[in-house]
């Protein structure tokens, strides 16, 4: 049994494998950061923004951006604020709601989100190089088995008595 395990669990599979998942997954994040850092001068969280504006190119209220981002709306004024200063979004007013705005991308946001985005999969691709295609693929439904199986039944938050 390897270190990714608990010595006295009654599941050290189940353990290993979350434990594996977690793993891979904060050293693709923390590759991620530091490329977008190097290559880009920005951060994951600004790239995020983007990339939910630039799926909805009339652009989203800024608690549409908060709840999709999952962080607070402070958050996301700070980063808009940036971005805005920079050129790369916009604020355009909400009709009929005078304390509401929407953000969206300038061309230059969606020029310069295109750039990272390609580059983006790119990093991606590369971390899962060790990897044949079929065993993506596998890999790739195995997860989604284990997502569908919370969708269908979500974790209990409160013990049982």
């Amino acid at each position: 049994m390897d270190m990714e395990a608990r010595g006295h669990s009654e599941h050290p599979e189940a353990l290993r494998l979350w434990l594996r998942m977690l793993t891979l997954t904060q050293l693709v994040e923390k590759q991620v950061r530091s490329q977008l850092r190097e290559q880009f001068g920005t951060t994951l969280p600004r790239f995020d923004l983007m990339a939910q504006l630039e799926r909805k190119p009339k652009g989203l209220k800024m608690n549409e951006l908060s709840r999709r981002m999952m962080v607070t709306g402070g958050n996301v004024t700070g980063i808009t604020d940036q971005l805005v200063t920079e050129g790369l979004v916009e604020r355009i007013e909400v009709e009929g709601d005078r304390r509401a705005y929407r953000v969206r991308l300038t061309p230059q946001g969606r020029k310069q989100f295109g750039d990272m985005a390609r580059q983006h999969e790119e990093w991606i691709v590369a971390a899962f190089d060790g990897l044949s295609p079929a065993e993506v693929e596998a890999l790739h439904q195995l997860l989604g088995k284990v997502k569908q199986h919370f969708n269908d039944t979500p974790l209990e938050t409160e013990p049982t008595p």
